[in-house]
């Protein structure tokens, strides 16, 4: 905070007397004895500088300077003996402390790669041993991630969207897309939003609109848009399928932090995700592109190098969407991870946020290009 925010400056060379007052508003000096006892009331409140409490959001750097002249000397010339407890010695940081100015990852990097190598074996697995085992581990996760989004919209924003409706809904849709194909993921998604509608209606009627826009809201959040990972596997190559939609997924994730952690420094969205780049984007779009020419070229019967750039494309801003997707929605919750299951990732909802809307992008293009069967 600068000098100006001080009211008006002391005249050099005042030190308290009470033999005079200087008023700015009258010009110069007066002396108390012919200003009366009012005048020099008005003289007293005119000399003494008003301190300006800084206005809440401000910079920090200016709230703790106010704090600190608030008990500090009177004028900014004057002395005061330091009365307050020393500040302990700093000891110096080991050598294998970080070192100073050093990037730092953010997470914990042992525990998200363990995490992450886990989850892989048991995606692959499922994936090539037994389709229906891997569709119980999409069910699984359509759960839980309900199960965090209601627990965290109940938490932090009172909202009752029921679980139970949404769970067995979500269900239905996954397993009803597998079987039937698309139109019974749209009559299972019909009718969980109708079973939200009559289970909210056991309830008080207070807030019961926003209650089962919510609910609706979440049943196509999760189980809906994850249905269409159901939908690519049920094709003859549909392990293959899959296998590529999560491959370009995760590769695009991971461009966008590693680039993004090296070079990034033109935020992306400073808003939403302080910490994504427009670099940590290019990232991304180039990772992906490459792994999907790679993919559609060596793992997609019928598939193109061509095709696999345009498909990485895809995946990389549908990733990013959904990723800033989610951090708006945490944002207004008001919280970091939308659980703690996985360490070193959060919860299940957080490892979702860039697979959900990836996936019926991914299985159009599928479609277009190669087919349904």
């Amino acid at each position: 905070m600068n000098d100006t925010s001080w009211g008006t400056p002391p005249r050099p060379g005042y030190g308290g007397s009470t033999d005079w007052g200087y008023s700015p508003s009258l010009g110069g000096e007066v002396s108390p004895a012919s200003a009366g006892p009012v005048h020099e009331a008005g003289v007293a409140a005119q000399t003494r500088p008003m301190p300006i409490v800084p206005a809440a959001g401000g910079d920090q750097d200016d709230r703790d300077q106010g704090a600190a002249d608030l008990g500090g000397p009177l004028f900014r010339d004057e002395q005061e003996p330091d009365i307050r407890p020393q500040e302990p010695a700093q000891v110096p940081a080991s050598p294998q402390g970080p070192k100073a100015g050093k990037k730092s990852a953010g997470r914990d990097l042992r525990a998200a790669i363990g995490v992450g190598l886990g989850l892989g074996a048991v995606i692959i697995a499922s994936l090539f041993i037994y389709k229906p085992v891997f569709l119980g581990v999409i069910v699984l996760a359509v759960v839980v991630g309900l199960w965090e989004l209601t627990s965290r919209l109940g938490e932090r924003k009172a909202v009752r969207a029921p679980l139970v409706p949404l769970a067995l809904g979500g269900a239905g849709m996954v397993i009803a897309g597998y079987v039937t194909g698309a139109e019974g993921a749209w009559v299972a998604m019909a009718f969980t939003a109708l079973a939200v509608l009559v289970w909210r209606m056991t309830e008080p009627p207070e807030d019961y609109l926003r209650d089962v826009t919510a609910g609706i809201f979440a049943a196509f959040y999760v189980p809906f848009l994850a249905t269409f990972v159901a939908l690519m596997l049920a094709a003859d190559d549909g392990a293959w399928r899959v296998l590529t939609f999560l491959v370009l997924t995760v590769v695009s994730d991971t461009g966008a932090y590693a680039v993004g952690w090296k070079f990034g420094k033109r935020k992306l969205a400073p808003r939403i995700s302080p910490g994504k780049t427009r670099e940590g984007l290019a990232g991304a779009v180039a990772f992906a592109m490459v792994a999907g020419a790679l993919c559609m070229h060596f793992l997609i019967d019928g598939g193109a190098w061509w095709q696999g750039l345009l498909l990485g494309l895809a995946v990389a801003a549908s990733a990013t969407l959904g990723d800033l997707g989610e951090s708006m929605i945490k944002r207004d919750l008001g919280i970091k991870d939308m659980g703690a299951l996985l360490p070193g990732h959060g919860g299940i909802m957080d490892r979702l946020d860039s697979l959900l809307p990836t996936a019926p992008v991914v299985w159009l293009l599928m479609v277009i290009f190669v087919g349904s069967a």
